[in-house]
Parts: C-alpha cells; structure tokens; sequence
C-alpha cells in the first residue's frame, strides 16, 4: 500500500473548502501521508472536464471529489458508477483505479449518517427538499433510504425536480412542490441543499414564515456555518444541523474509497472546526449567543 495518497476537489468557488485539512489530517492520524489539491475551475464545458479528469487519471492521484457546479456534468466522462451514483446521475468521489475513472456518490451516505438521528426522533410525517442539483439528489437518495414518509421536492427549475422524483426509490410518496411554501407547509423536517445563503451570498431560500418550533432543518451549506436559514430557523425554535456533519462523513467514506485506510471522523472533525472557525471570523451572520457548539462527529 502507498504511503503518500494525491488526492483534490474540482469546483468552483472552493477555497473556503475544509477538504485539504480533513483528508490530510486523517492521512496524517493513520501514518501516511495525502496532498489534497483544490482545483477551482469555474465555467469549465464538457471538453474543459475532460481534460481535468484525463489529468487526474495520469498524473498519480488516487481521485477528487466533484463539488458545485459539476457533479453532475463529469457522469458522462467516467468509466464506471456506482450503482447509487448512475441511478441519480450524480458524482462527487471520482476514483482511479487501475487507470479507469469510477464515480461515486458519499454525499448520500455521508447525509444518510449525519440525519439519521434527527429523521428517528421526528414524528413520521413530510419532508420538504429545496434544490434538486447535484448535492439534492444525493440527500433525496439518503432520505429515502431513512425510509422517510413523504418527500416533497422544490426546485426554481421544475423539470429538476420532477426528473428527481423519476429517479427516486418508491419507499415512500414523492411529490413535486410549486414553491417553497407548498414544499415546507405541514412539514416535519426541512433540507436546504442549494447554494443560497453560502458566501457570499447573503439570503435564505426559505421565508422566516415559514419556520417553526415543530420542525427540524439541516443545510448543506457550511460556509458560513451558520447561515441565514438556519440562524432564522434556531431563532423560530427548530432543531437544526449545519453543514458540519455531511461535509465530515461525506469526506471520510470519500477519504476510505481514495485510500483503502478508515479515517477518523473525530480526527476529521476537528481539523473541519479548525477552519472553519478561522472562516466564522469574516462571516457576516453568526448563531444566537444561546446556541449550542453542534456536537462532535464519533
């Protein structure tokens, strides 16, 4: 087994992104070694990603993972899926493996583990997703897996939505939201998983009216950590998760596939807290003085 792993994230923005810390602290608590590259390339086309990808599989990385905005875009350009990656058209962990390209999703798994506990200890009842993109596929996926009652699905593009809920397992009903108040109304949970309220923008995709003390609700986005639905939402009384949990999971079942070696999750998290506290001193939204540090990852 190699002792120094080239790993990276293809995306664009991303130098906020804690990746480079967790899978090079996790490396570093197992006695190897990892480089984690950012590539950031915005407004790259199909022929642009090929290019990427033909470096990833020839120059020694072990793979990247694929953030906004192109998990879905680089499906096409890989030799292989997973099964849960090719039934939802999305990838963020690419592999290389004996020279060939395989994309997986650990988005779903990682969101799977991180809202596990918040699905068990919610009444049975709806939940509304608002974005069905890239990172909305993989938590629709997971949600389903949790064996959620109803998902309703909202997105500014309908086709999205409804090609999602095409997608989707039938464990349990499905429906298309016109809008966020059709999708959130009645709702016991709540997942933002756009890029509204990530730096630098400054809103939320959910009106404040619409939340409650009856309702849990987790973002994908974590820089800020706190951003402005949740802010909102731990001021109406919801319990909420931040970013914190998917972005720690979906990088260590990412760091397992690159490595083979189990990182972690402890050693994950703090090197994710590390940075993003130094983030928190610039961001313009910070949590109520009451709420509480979110919880380690175990």
């Amino acid at each position: 087994m190699p002792k120094t792993f080239l790993t990276g994230l293809i995306g664009a923005p991303i130098a906020h992104s804690a990746a480079p810390a967790m899978h090079e602290q996790a490396a570093q608590d197992l006695g190897v070694r990892c480089h984690y590259q950012l590539i950031e390339v915005a407004g790259a086309d199909r022929d642009k990603l090929r290019t990427l990808l033909d470096g990833v599989r020839h120059l020694g990385f072990a793979g990247v993972n694929v953030t906004y905005p192109y998990k879905e875009a680089v499906v096409g350009l890989l030799d292989e899926l997973s099964g849960d990656a090719a039934a939802m058209g999305a990838v963020n962990t690419v592999v290389v493996r004996d020279n060939r390209l395989i994309g997986y999703n650990t988005d779903t798994s990682g969101f799977a583990r991180a809202a596990a506990g918040l699905v068990a200890a919610s009444p049975r009842g709806s939940i509304a997703l608002i974005g069905a993109g890239g990172v909305g596929k993989a938590i629709a996926f997971a949600l389903a897996t949790l064996g959620v009652a109803e998902l309703r699905i909202f997105d500014t593009d309908r086709a999205k939505a409804e090609n999602l809920a095409g997608l989707l397992p039938t464990r349990g009903r499905t429906v298309v939201a016109d809008n966020v108040q059709a999708a959130a109304e009645g709702a016991v949970g709540l997942v933002n998983a756009t890029p509204v309220g990530m730096l630098p923008s400054r809103e939320s995709p959910v009106p404040e009216t619409l939340l409650h003390g009856g309702l849990w609700v987790a973002d994908a986005v974590y820089y800020p950590l706190w951003t402005p639905l949740l802010i909102a939402a731990r001021a109406a009384g919801a319990r909420v998760m931040t970013g914190r949990e998917l972005a720690i999971h979906q990088a260590a079942d990412a760091f397992e596939l690159f490595t083979g070696l189990k990182p972690s999750t402890a050693v994950m998290g703090q090197a994710f807290d590390r940075v993003t506290s130094e983030a928190r001193q610039a961001a313009p939204f910070r949590p109520p003085p009451n709420t509480p540090r979110p919880r380690r990852a175990r």
